[in-house]
């Protein structure tokens, strides 16, 4: 019997924000033992190298040291030793997202890319882990909350967990801390809802709309064979927004305001928008973490591993996750028809939509999705939001077609038993393939405008058809996100961003085709005046109110240190945004559509 990895962390200096990581490995390759951290972090496809978070490494074996060399920017080499090999690490943790690490005198949080050594040929190991408690006078009163198997480690406790393998390992973040625990069970399923982070949140209704939703969600896929608990860790801070799936957990950052208080009545516009990003990341259980592209089996963390296929396992499941809560009760259609018309809203507004295509969105996440400058929204699409417009298009369409026999449902159950319960990574274009044998229909076209296609999607013909109309309207001001009627618009086009730094006010972004552009304002200008008279973020609405399109008016900026007068003429404003209703008589066919659409 092959002996297990043996890792140990333990938060070595929280001021600090170091953790140290031991790693033992009872036979390691007599050639010199190979170790690296990944480069990336599944769900998150950008290069991060983990490894430049290392501040110290050394290796010992039998009480004395060992040389270890580096070999490039994320691997060591150890060399070579007759009995057991221990690698000793401090990992810088001060990162606070969702995808890292991070350490203080309050609390720890790691994902295992951050601080686990990987020993090459060791892949499909068993792993022990022992987390530590750190030493007083911190962490007298924390708890630790994983989705780890425990080892001996009491509930909610420090001490000794397992991994079957590497991969698994890394797959399960730990938070540990002042921990806020609500429990629930989901078919027998125990799930956990832990909350780092001061807040007055009503745990008993979050668990109750948690639990409802979840239980939907397993209701249309069924439950994962190896699905036997769930984790829900949640920073709460006082901003913030942010979720990564992972096979038994989510990691998820929510303001504390999102979180419903006691005595809430209805449903928040703000904990509505935690519940949909509860909803996304659970889902992804079965689209993405169980059913995922074949180019991800297995995950290759050492570089960029592209696909074309992530509007499917992203912009699917941010189509599902608002339809759950639909289905669920948790919403009212007239809610949901309107964070379709805030999704329609925020793709309309990126003139990148007519330059790049979700395909190509997915296949560049690596280098443009995630790595967006301020001509974003001029280059490039979301494979998030336009995937979920697709996606809705395409349940349209289907139900539309094949006379409500065949929905985008269907075609998901079909890919859940061809590609995620039989582990077979889904192909490149085997999604579309079951479109097509699922509803019978030869859907060429579609796929060829909606996913590798620049063009309108069919939304609104479709829409209408299901006894639904889209309006179109001139935003209101700058924090109009659309899904709504509004009683007046903004009168002209402006076309650029701004944003307060240090007591200045900087554009951010400026919009092709825009009176912005057209004057010459680029972004990092520092905006002083509009026709002579200051302007910041806060203000810029009001200001804009008093032009009409046609006017002119004078823009004062610095550009660098050199002063600048640009010459601006407005426009009309642009009617990108979108909000839904129904229609008071659309016929029996189309009622019918869209009873089938909204009450199923």
């Amino acid at each position: 019997m092959t002996a297990p990895l043996k890792y140990s962390i333990r938060p070595a200096d929280p001021a600090a924000h170091l953790f140290e990581v031991r790693l033992t490995i009872a036979d390691p390759d007599p050639a010199g033992q190979v170790l690296g951290l990944p480069a990336w972090i599944p769900g998150s496809y950008m290069i991060r190298d983990y490894a430049r978070h290392v501040v110290a490494i050394r290796a010992e074996s039998d009480g004395l040291n060992v040389v270890l060399d580096k070999l490039d920017k994320s691997r060591w080499q150890a060399a070579p030793v007759e009995r057991e090999l221990t690698v000793i690490a401090e990992v810088y943790a001060f990162d606070e997202s969702v995808r890292g690490a991070h350490l203080d005198t309050t609390h720890g949080f790691f994902n295992g890319t951050c601080v686990f050594l990987e020993p090459e040929g060791f892949e499909d190991r068993a792993c022990e882990v022992e987390i530590l408690a750190p030493d007083k006078p911190h962490g007298k009163h924390w708890r630790v909350a994983t989705s780890l198997e425990s080892d001996g480690a009491p509930v909610y406790g420090f001490g000794r967990y397992k991994a079957g393998n590497y991969a698994e390992l890394i797959d399960h973040p730990v938070e540990m801390g002042e921990l806020t625990i609500g429990e629930f069970t989901i078919r027998d399923i125990p799930h956990v809802f832990a909350i780092r982070g001061r807040h007055a949140a009503d745990m008993a209704r979050l668990c109750h709309d948690v639990e409802t939703l979840c239980t939907t969600q397993h209701e249309f896929l069924g439950t994962p064979q190896d699905l036997d608990r769930y984790v829900f860790l949640l920073h709460a801070p006082g901003d913030g927004y942010g979720g990564l799936e992972h096979a038994w957990s989510s990691s998820l950052v929510a303001s504390r305001g999102s979180l419903p208080p006691r005595g809430l009545e209805g449903m928040s516009d703000e904990y509505r928008t935690f519940l949909g990003l509860v909803s996304h990341e659970y889902f992804h259980l079965w689209n993405v973490k169980r059913m995922k592209p074949a180019r991800f089996r297995p995950y290759d963390l050492t570089r960029e591993t592209h696909t074309g296929l992530l509007w499917v396992f992203e912009g699917i499941t941010s189509y599902y996750d608002d339809r759950m809560l639909l289905r669920s009760g948790l919403i009212t259609i007239e809610s949901w028809l309107e964070l379709v018309g805030q999704t329609m809203t925020r793709v309309r507004r990126g003139a990148g939509r007519l330059r790049q295509s979700v395909e190509a969105s997915s296949f560049d996440a690596w280098t443009k999705f995630y790595k967006q400058d301020e001509n974003a929204g001029n280059a490039i699409v979301s494979y998030y939001a336009k995937g979920s417009l697709i996606a809705l298009a395409l349940d349209l369409k289907l139900r539309e077609d094949t006379g409500g026999k065949v929905s985008l449902d269907d075609v998901m159950r079909e890919c859940w038993q061809r590609f995620g319960e039989t582990g077979q990574g889904m192909g490149e274009g085997e999604f579309e393939a079951v479109c097509d044998e699922t509803s019978g229909l030869v859907l060429d076209d579609f796929f060829a405008n909606a996913v590798r296609g620049t063009g309108e999607l069919p939304l609104d013909g479709l829409l209408e058809r299901h006894g639904i109309r889209v309006r179109y309207r001139a935003a209101a001001g700058g924090a109009d996100k659309g899904g709504k009627p509004a009683e007046a618009g903004m009168p002209v086009a402006f076309g650029a961003k701004l944003a307060e730094r240090d007591g200045a006010t900087f554009v951010t972004t400026v919009a092709n085709g825009t009176p912005a552009e057209k004057a010459g304002l680029a972004a990092r200008d520092q905006l002083l005046a509009l026709d002579g008279l200051r302007v910041g973020a806060g203000t810029l609405d009001k200001t804009l109110r008093r032009f009409r399109p046609n006017d002119t008016a004078s823009l004062t900026v610095f550009r660098g240190d050199e002063l600048m007068e640009l010459s601006l003429r407005f426009t009309k404003p642009v009617e990108d945004t979108v909000y839904l209703e129904l229609v008071d008589d659309p016929g029996e066919e189309a009622r019918a559509r869209r009873d089938a659409l909204l009450l199923s």
